[in-house]
C-alpha cells in the first residue's frame, strides 16, 4: 500500500496546521486513539468505514478530515495504520513529543502524574511542584514534589513545552502568569476559573462539572426521544410500552453516531477559554 506523506506539491504537514479547523483537530486526536489501538492489535490496513465506525463519525466526515493531511489511503484498500498514524501525529505536533510539568500535587495532580497514558501518546511529565509543605519532597510516580518557589529554575532546567495546572481556583492566575512569564505557551488548566493569558499563550480548561451537565443533558435528551419498546402484559391481551435501563436507545450503537459532541474546553480565541 502506498501513503504520502507530504501533501500535493511537496509542502509538509506542519504546513498544512494552519488550514486544519479545530473541530477536525479533535477528532485527529480521536483517529489517533483509534489508529494507536489498532496498532496494538496487529491491525496494519484498516478501511474508512471502521475507521469511522470506531471513531464515532460518518465514514464522509472522517474522509473529509484525513483530506487535510494531504493524500494518505487507497481507493478499494484503505489506510496503512503505522503511516497514517505517524502522519497525524506529526500534524498534531507529536512527533518529537512534548515534557509536561505539572503545578499542583494534591489528588488530582498526582493521579494525573501516575497516568501511564500521556507517555504512550507522547506526553512526559518531567516535573511537579506544590506550595504545600506537607507535598513537597514527596515521591509522587518517580517524581520528587518540587517546591513552587522553585518554578523558574524547574522551567529552565526541565525545558518543558507544556504546562498542566491543578491549583486551587485562587492561585490559578498567579500560577499562570508565573509560567507565562518563565516561556510557557501552552497551558492546559483544571481549574474552574478563567485564565486570562496574553494572545500568544495558548490556555485551555477542563471543567469536569462542566462535561458531566452536558452528559446530563444528553441522557435526558436521549431517554426522552427513544422508542419504547412494545412488551406484552402475562395474562392479558393489552400491549404496554415500557423502557427498561439497558434497552438499547441508552447503550452506544456500533453504528456511527452523528449527533455533534459537546466539550467544555473549546477555547473561543487564543489566550483564553470559556464554557458553554
Amino acid at each position: 500500500m502506498t501513503e504520502q506523506h507530504e501533501a500535493p506539491g511537496g509542502v509538509s504537514g506542519r504546513a498544512l496546521q494552519k488550514d486544519i479547523p479545530q473541530a477536525t483537530v479533535a477528532r485527529l486526536a480521536t483517529y489517533l486513539r483509534v489508529l494507536a489501538m489498532l496498532a496494538d492489535d496487529g491491525v496494519a490496513i484498516v478501511s474508512s468505514e471502521e475507521l469511522a465506525v470506531a471513531a464515532g463519525v460518518n465514514s464522509a466526515k472522517l474522509r473529509k478530515d484525513l483530506s487535510f493531511l494531504g493524500p494518505n489511503g487507497v481507493r478499494g484498500v484503505g489506510y496503512d495504520v503505522a503511516k497514517l498514524r505517524s502522519r497525524i501525529e506529526d500534524v498534531l505536533g507529536l512527533s518529537q513529543g512534548h515534557r509536561v510539568v505539572l503545578v499542583g500535587a494534591g489528588n488530582l495532580g498526582r493521579a494525573l502524574v501516575g497516568y501511564g497514558g500521556f507517555q504512550r501518546r507522547g506526553f512526559t511529565v518531567v516535573g511537579i511542584l506544590d506550595s504545600d509543605p506537607a507535598v513537597i519532597g514527596m515521591p509522587v510516580a518517580g517524581l520528587v514534589v518540587r517546591d513552587v518557589a522553585e518554578l523558574a529554575a524547574a522551567v529552565a532546567e526541565l525545558e518543558p513545552t507544556i504546562a498542566v495546572i491543578t491549583v486551587p481556583d485562587d492561585a490559578a492566575q498567579d500560577v499562570c502568569d508565573r509560567l507565562v512569564a518563565f516561556g510557557l505557551q501552552s497551558i492546559l488548566s483544571f481549574a474552574p476559573c478563567e485564565l486570562v493569558a496574553p494572545a500568544t499563550v495558548e490556555v485551555r480548561r477542563v471543567d469536569l462539572a462542566v462535561e458531566m451537565q452536558m452528559l446530563s443533558f444528553e441522557r435526558v435528551r436521549n431517554a426522552e426521544h427513544a422508542p419504547l419498546p412494545e412488551v406484552a402484559h402475562a395474562g392479558s391481551g393489552r400491549i404496554a410500552h415500557r423502557l427498561p435501563t439497558s434497552h438499547p436507545a441508552l447503550q452506544h450503537s456500533a453504528t456511527p453516531h452523528t449527533a455533534t459532541s459537546h466539550t467544555a474546553t473549546e477555547p473561543s480565541s487564543k489566550g483564553s477559554v470559556v464554557t458553554p
